[in-house]
């Protein structure tokens, strides 16, 4: 069976998708680290700047900012699963169905792939989301993507739910 399953096009399209990830990744190290040190520096700092002003708009209920920080073509799968584009997410605050009381953000890990920022958090919110109450800590991961001007741009999200390991939940 699973001489069969590698050979399907199921398996082929997999081994395809990840043999391109992974030169996507090894390429892109490649270009961090010929990088200087100050410069590498440089783009970690602005990221923590931005993974600040997108918590302070969020907080605020900012939309412009928001708008200006996320990709025309984003998308966020929230902690329920729910698919979010950037008009969507947009109009659920404006609408105040999405709207946050505290947003507590800490062990960010953040790693570059050439004019991709990979940022990997811990949450710790309160608020309210269209389909219910939100409340606990989460496990997120932003991705950013550097324009040809040299702006980063939210082009996906999701969070998902951390549990305690004595939660028990169905795979």
């Amino acid at each position: 069976m699973r001489k069969f399953i590698a050979n399907s096009p199921t398996g082929q399209w997999r081994r395809l998708a990840l043999g391109m990830a992974l030169l996507l990744i090894v390429a892109g190290a490649t270009l961090m680290q010929g990088l200087p040190r100050a410069e590498r520096h440089e783009k970690r700092h602005e990221i923590d700047r931005l993974e600040l002003e997108w918590r302070q708009a969020i907080l605020q209920g900012d939309v412009n900012t928001m708008s200006s920080l996320l990709a025309d073509d984003y998308v966020g799968i929230t902690s329920n699963g729910t698919l979010q584009s950037k008009d969507e997410t947009l109009a659920s605050m404006r609408s105040g169905a999405l709207h946050f009381e505290s947003i507590q953000m800490w062990d960010r890990k953040i790693r570059f792939y050439g004019t991709t920022a990979l940022v990997i958090s811990r949450a710790d919110v309160t608020g309210k989301a269209p389909d219910g109450p939100v409340s606990g800590s989460f496990r997120y991961t932003r991705v950013y993507v550097q324009d040809d001007k040299g702006a980063w741009h939210i082009v996906s999200f999701e969070a998902s739910p951390i549990r305690d390991h004595g939660d028990k939940h169905e795979q």
